[in-house]
């Protein structure tokens, strides 16, 4: 992912994929620079965490001609994270020819749940030349 951009999100909120197949996908992110002004790992962060390992899956099913596109996604957060990292872990609910769905758990360095996260993708043929 980071050959085909290498200035996206994905490198400057510093997301490291751990693993990565349709069904499970794990990242990790530091705290640390993702972080609203008071300190806090900002939502809007863990949701970039979220939305990444799910497109990343949604692509692994689509296949290489195809695309996945973002349809939905949703956070609820349950705790702060203050420092170290944040791992998400993204577990496909439904993989179907147009739609994956995913559901993404985020916890912080001592496994406690900081956010749940649910997103939706459509899957279309790639764009000719694309």
């Amino acid at each position: 992912m980071l050959a085909m951009n290498p200035s996206s999100l994905l490198h400057r909120m510093q997301i490291e994929v751990l693993e990565a197949s349709p069904e499970r996908l794990v990242a990790r992110m530091p705290v640390e620079g993702n972080t609203q002004p008071y300190g806090l790992l900002h939502g809007g962060a863990s949701v970039v965490l979220a939305e990444t390992l799910g497109s990343i899956g949604s692509a692994l099913h689509a296949g290489p001609d195809r695309i996945a596109v973002g349809l939905d996604i949703n956070a609820t957060h349950h705790r702060a994270a203050r420092s170290g990292f944040v791992t998400g872990t993204a577990t496909a609910l439904s993989l179907g020819n147009t739609l994956a769905s995913y559901e993404i758990v985020i916890t912080d360095d001592q496994d406690r749940r900081t956010c749940t996260c649910r997103i939706t993708c459509l899957l279309r043929d790639a764009a000719p030349g694309a």
